[in-house]
């Protein structure tokens, strides 16, 4: 068995290490081109138009696939916050109410996404506000029950 010798190792290595680096690069400035001439590939979600264009992506390939992550990282995301401040018989109400069945994230982002388009009145609000009011549109809760004193939800 031959060891290599330190030069070629080191020619190797830093060919490695440059391949990487030109992989890390971040993108150029300005927007990614989308798969249609005058789209872009959206990186984050201000609006519920960002949000719903992330849950639903037009976008082929890799694109697609972090636009979905996204989507589903951000309702997961907003969902727990949500969960965090409204615990079960806590105090403060519900702004929405999951069912029994609880869709699954991808069915949620593909339904926000749909909604957002039907309502586009919307799609310029800010995209948790969008989620929000999605979720209490699917998702309403119960009436509160006589002799049970809640706090109003916002």
């Amino acid at each position: 068995m031959r060891i290599a010798s330190a030069p070629i190792l080191a020619v190797a290595l830093g060919l490695a290490l440059s391949a990487t680096t030109a992989l890390a690069q971040p993108p150029p400035p300005g927007p990614n081109p989308g798969p249609n001439p005058g789209t872009a590939i959206l990186t984050h979600a201000d609006t519920v138009r960002d949000l719903a264009a992330l849950c639903d992506p037009q976008w082929s390939g890799i694109p697609r696939l972090e636009a979905i992550a996204y989507c589903q990282g951000f309702l997961t995301a907003a969902g727990q916050y949500h969960a965090l401040l409204h615990p079960a018989r806590g105090p403060i109400r519900p702004l929405f109410c999951l069912p029994e069945r609880v869709p699954t994230v991808a069915e949620s982002g593909v339904d926000f996404a749909q909604w957002a388009r039907a309502t586009p009145r919307f799609a310029d609000e800010p995209a948790l506000d969008g989620f929000l009011r999605w979720a209490q549109v699917r998702y309403p809760c119960p009436p509160v029950q006589a002799g049970r004193a809640m706090r109003p939800s916002r």
